[in-house]
Parts: C-alpha cells; sequence; structure tokens
C-alpha cells in the first residue's frame, strides 16, 4: 500500500441527538447522528406495528380471490379439453375424410 494516498484513520468521537455518545475508530474524528441504537424505536422495543387502512386483509383478501381464480380455470380447462376431444372425434369421423381415404385405397 502507499503511505501518501490514504486518510489518516482516529479515534471518533460520535454524537447522538438525544445526546448518547460514544467512541470508534474512523476517517473523521467527530460524527454527528440524528438517530442511534438507543434512541431508535426498533433497538429499544417501543416501536409499534400498526396496520393502517387494513393492509394484512386487504392482502389476504387478495390473495383467496387468485386462488379461487385459480380453482375456476383448472376446472374450465378440464371441461374445455374434453369437448375439444369430443370434437375431434367428430372430426376426424366425418364422412368427407373417410371418402378421401377410399378413392385412395382405389
Amino acid at each position: 500500500m502507499k503511505e501518501s494516498i490514504h486518510p489518516k484513520y482516529v479515534e471518533a468521537t460520535v454524537k447522538c441527538a438525544c445526546g448518547n455518545t460514544f467512541i470508534t475508530r474512523s476517517t473523521k474524528p467527530v460524527i454527528k447522528l440524528d438517530i442511534c441504537s438507543k434512541c431508535h424505536p426498533f433497538f429499544t422495543g417501543k416501536q409499534k406495528l400498526l396496520d393502517s387502512a387494513g393492509r394484512v386483509e386487504k392482502f389476504r383478501k387478495k390473495f383467496k380471490e387468485i386462488k379461487v381464480r385459480a380453482r375456476r380455470v383448472k376446472k374450465t380447462r378440464v371441461s374445455v379439453s374434453a369437448a375439444a376431444k369430443a370434437k375431434r372425434k367428430l372430426l376426424t369421423s366425418s364422412p368427407k375424410k373417410k371418402a378421401k381415404k377410399e378413392t385412395k385405397e382405389i
């Protein structure tokens, strides 16, 4: 490593808006924070999870509708494929195709 291009790594004092201070090492001697682990609601356990506008229920309802639609699609696909098979049988046993087969044999 080249010695003249790297910044100096010194002890730094970290100051939070809540008044908490601690010492670490950094390239800056003083670091100012708006929020730290002592005052952040997630780390202090004071965070409240609010379900604003029923988002969880809205998602569950939407997901349930998607499952119902998927079941309906599967049922209709089965009935369509059965109808398609019956239609194919009718088309393959048509008199026109039989007449063409007979003319080829002669």
